[in-house]
């Protein structure tokens, strides 16, 4: 390159830098934000959003530790609106969770934070905030129902002395000898010798004849 095209291309770069220069700052937009000093871009503040979840689920719940005891502990620290514990329809026992609803969305969140992970009878609780949209709607349906379990004792001991007419007691009697049929080819195939006893009243006794005296 000889030096008049050095000469030409130093005026070139000299005058696109002029023009550069002489260009508004406030319209043209700049490339890259400013290192040191300059105006910050403010950032818009994010309200931390408050959270509305009132139902705690609670799970391994220990045996014993059941609604009085549950009402009897959490309301130390508020007030409780519901509770209730999942129980077997059948039986009535304990599922060991439930669910608690509190009337302040603060206090459930602090219960959340206390009690997860909070040794109870050798029990590690298991406490978690359910979302108000995530609620099932028939979570709190019966909710103050107690069981009152079934004494199935009685109920058997009605249905085994519950007096038979004379046809059932002849059904009865014939379920009975063909278990007790197959019971003893049972025995007789395994080659043992032994003489099952006769079951007391298979045979229906007759009726009596009442003679009367002739006059």
């Amino acid at each position: 390159m000889g030096v008049k095209a050095k000469k030409a291309l130093k005026k070139k770069l000299e005058k696109a830098a002029a023009q550069f220069a002489v260009s508004d700052p406030k319209n043209s937009a700049p490339d890259f934000l400013p290192l040191e000093g300059g105006p910050a871009r403010k950032l818009p503040v994010e309200k931390p959003q408050e959270s509305k979840a009132t139902v705690l689920y609670i799970g391994r719940i220990p045996h014993g530790f059941y609604e009085n005891e549950m009402q009897a502990y959490f309301q130390q620290f508020g007030t409780i609106k519901r509770l209730r514990i999942a129980r077997n329809k059948k039986t009535g026992k304990s599922k060991h969770f439930g669910f608690i609803e509190f009337e302040d969305p603060q206090v459930a969140e602090v219960v959340a934070d206390c009690m997860h992970n909070y040794l109870l009878f050798e029990h590690l609780l298991q406490v978690h905030l359910i979302p108000p949209e995530q609620v099932h709607p028939k979570l709190w349906k019966g909710f103050n129902y107690r069981y009152k379990p079934v004494e199935w004792v009685q109920v058997e001991r009605k249905r085994q002395n519950k007096e038979r007419t004379l046809e059932e007691h002849k059904k009865l009697v014939e379920r009975i000898l063909k278990r007790d049929k197959k019971r003893q080819k049972r025995i007789e195939a395994a080659g043992i010798d032994y003489e099952c006893p006769e079951i007391l009243g298979s045979i229906q006794p007759a009726p009596k004849k009442i003679k009367f005296d002739e006059e």
